[in-house]
C-alpha cells in the first residue's frame, strides 16, 4: 500500500517494497497521473520487479564486459573465441540501447557479415554470443533486462 503526497506543487510517491519505504518524485502536479504512477509501481512490486529502474538505458557495450567477465571468471576456454565474437557484435552494435536490437537489426547483422564472406558457422557463433550476452542481463541481480528469455536462431 502507497500514498502520495505533495512537496511544494509536485507529488510524490511513497510506497513499500520488502517492508521499506521508497519516495519518488512523481514529476507532476496532477494528483490523477501521481496516482497512476503509484499503481503502476505497486503492479512492477506485485509482479516481483524492481520499480524505477530503467531497463530501456541499458547499452549493449556494458553487457558484453559482462559477458566477457562471465568467460574470465568460470575459465571457460573458448575466452578468446567469444573475444573475438564480441569484438564483432561490438563493431556493429555499438552504442545502441538493448531495446533497439531487435530481429531485424539481427537480420541486417546477419546479412553484413554473410556480405564479409564468413561462414555461416562463424555467424552462429557470433549469435550465440549475442543470446549469451543477452540472456546474462537477465540473470543479473538485480537483472539489467526485463522479459523472458531470449532464443535466436
Amino acid at each position: 500500500m502507497g500514498s502520495i503526497y505533495k512537496r511544494g506543487a509536485v507529488y510524490w510517491l511513497k510506497y513499500y517494497r520488502n517492508g521499506k519505504p521508497y519516495r519518488e518524485s512523481a514529476k507532476t502536479e496532477k494528483e490523477t497521473e501521481a496516482k497512476r504512477l503509484l499503481k503502476k509501481r505497486e503492479g512492477e512490486i506485485s509482479e516481483g520487479k524492481i520499480p524505477g529502474v530503467h531497463f530501456d538505458k541499458v547499452k549493449f557495450n556494458d553487457l558484453t564486459d559482462d559477458f566477457l567477465a562471465d568467460y574470465r571468471i568460470n575459465g571457460r576456454k573458448s575466452l578468446k573465441r567469444a573475444e573475438r565474437s564480441a569484438n564483432q557484435l561490438k563493431n556493429f552494435f555499438d552504442g545502441y540501447k538493448v531495446p533497439e536490437i531487435t530481429t531485424p537489426r539481427i537480420q541486417c547483422y546477419i546479412e553484413k557479415r554473410l556480405e564479409e564472406g564468413k561462414f555461416n558457422a562463424t555467424v552462429n557463433r557470433e549469435l550465440a554470443a549475442l543470446k549469451r550476452i543477452l540472456n546474462l542481463g537477465l540473470q543479473q541481480t538485480p537483472p539489467r533486462l526485463t522479459g523472458c528469455r531470449i532464443f535466436l536462431c
